[in-house]
């Protein structure tokens, strides 16, 4: 039979690092580990790096925020107009990023919002190749899923519009005219 551990006198009650805090409920990107990155696909493979990218915009000091923010463009958004599987799922963690205020490229991010609200690469291919509707892999498809993710968000420019940094509230207002809100 097994004593019971004496690392903590009865007095004190044990912390607990699973236990949820208030801080943990705060934490940006928290729902990242709920999207199969490694079954979808970016520009270069497998989205399993996306995660990584993410979490270095989001905690980054301004070179490294950048730099990741560039690289994920390149993955999901490539030459600003060419989404990819893995497009969609990024989005809504865009969305968080864009909206807290220690995110120092926020106007970037919202510009690739813009940009992938307005990629017609796919659609544009198909019109003039119809064949590529019948592959298993349909771009349109994830074109269009794209920019239904950044138009689901909508409701979140208001506070964006308004917001104290001029760059931020310009690169907002372009992409609410882009989405026709």
């Amino acid at each position: 039979m097994r004593s019971a551990s004496t690392e903590h006198p009865s007095s004190e009650r044990p912390q607990r690092p699973d236990a949820p805090t208030q801080v943990a409920r705060n934490t940006p990107l928290t729902a990242l580990d709920r999207v199969p990155w490694g079954d979808i696909q970016d520009s270069t493979g497998s989205a399993a790096a996306i995660p990584v990218l993410l979490k270095g915009i989001a905690g980054g000091d301004a070179d490294t925020a950048r730099c990741a923010l560039e690289d994920l463009r390149k993955r999901i958004c490539q030459f600003g107009f060419v989404v990819e599987q893995a497009t969609a799922a990024t989005v809504p963690f865009l969305w968080e990023l864009a909206k807290l205020p220690q995110v120092t490229c926020r106007a970037q991010i919202i510009r690739l919002l813009k940009s992938i609200a307005d990629a017609r690469q796919w659609e544009s291919t198909a019109a003039v190749y119809p064949k590529l509707l019948n592959h298993r892999e349909n771009p349109v498809v994830w074109e269009r899923a794209a920019r239904q993710a950044v138009r689901a968000r909508r409701g979140e420019l208001g506070r964006l519009m308004v917001d104290e940094d001029r760059e931020i509230a310009r690169a907002t207002n372009e992409l609410a005219r882009s989405l026709g809100a």
